[in-house]
């Protein structure tokens, strides 16, 4: 590398597509593998060299103060005004002064990452800041992107295209990555690992099912005295009935008459189905 970087992850949104959980829960603090998405994020930039409020920034507007108090010291925090975020592309504006003269990368929290390939470090690797980069993956079944490839969660912004991004709400693909696909400086870097956008109920049932394997993962303060079978039990959660390749949330609760298949299970009560629950 011969800039410096940066790093932004965007915490900010609504999560449209996992209601009802996100009524209740900002999708960043959302857990994969009882790990609130955001501290994989975190954890990640730090096994890259990037942490601490220098060096790394947080936005936030949707449910913001869970996001803040969550947050603590640990990153630099962008309160956004709302009442809706600024996208991904309107996050970076309000932080310009932050970012100073540095290259910024751009993480989006719900981006699930694994595998053994390179990622971060890949991305980073001999880049001259001065095109954008993004990591990515082959589109397979889902919408190809970029060729035969699809974004993959991380890009990589120079300051002259930080210098440029409307003060406006918007998008980084219309506002920087299309740009300079046009203008011949979009680097695609391949992501050799699994990748999944955990902000539909089914990638992020698919991401906590990853995550432990073929066993289960119960948090200690968990009370368990019902059946757990390939599923993740939150921290203060009752498991008293059946659970089957499903997430229970922190101190949610399953009856004793209840048997969950395929499922997310917040609170009491609200329970999201992904594929026949019984």
């Amino acid at each position: 590398m011969t800039v410096a970087v940066c790093a932004l992850v965007l915490a900010a949104g609504e999560g449209h597509r996992l209601r009802p959980i996100t009524n209740y829960v900002p999708k960043a603090l959302c857990p994969v593998g009882n790990v609130p998405l955001l501290d994989r994020a975190l954890a990640r930039l730090a096994a890259n060299g990037l942490s601490g409020a220098t060096d790394v920034a947080v936005n936030a507007c949707y449910l913001a103060d869970a996001v803040v108090d969550h947050v603590g010291g640990r990153a630099h925090v962008s309160v956004e005004p709302g009442p809706h975020p600024l996208g991904t592309s309107g996050a970076v504006p309000p932080l310009r002064d932050w970012i100073g003269d540095r290259g910024l990368l751009v993480g989006n929290a719900d981006a699930y990452l694994s595998g053994s390939g390179p990622d971060l470090a890949e991305l980073l690797a001999g880049w001259s800041g001065e095109t954008v980069r993004i990591l990515s993956v082959p589109a397979g079944d889902r919408e190809a992107e970029f060729g035969d490839l699809r974004f993959a969660g991380f890009s990589l912004l120079p300051p002259t295209v930080i210098a440029t991004l409307p003060v406006e709400p918007g998008e980084l693909i219309l506002n920087a990555w299309r740009p300079a696909e046009r203008a011949g400086r979009l680097e695609v870097v391949p992501y050799d690992g699994l990748y999944l956008d955990t902000g539909t109920p089914a990638d992020f049932l698919a991401a906590n099912i990853l995550s432990v394997g073929a066993s289960s993962l119960v948090d200690p303060s968990a009370a368990v005295t019902g059946q757990v079978s390939q599923a993740v039990v939150g921290a203060g959660a009752r498991v008293l009935g059946s659970v089957t390749r499903s997430v229970v949330f922190p101190g949610a609760t399953v009856g004793a008459d209840e048997s969950l298949t395929d499922a997310i299970r917040v609170g009491a009560d609200v329970t999201v189905r992904v594929s026949g629950t019984r």
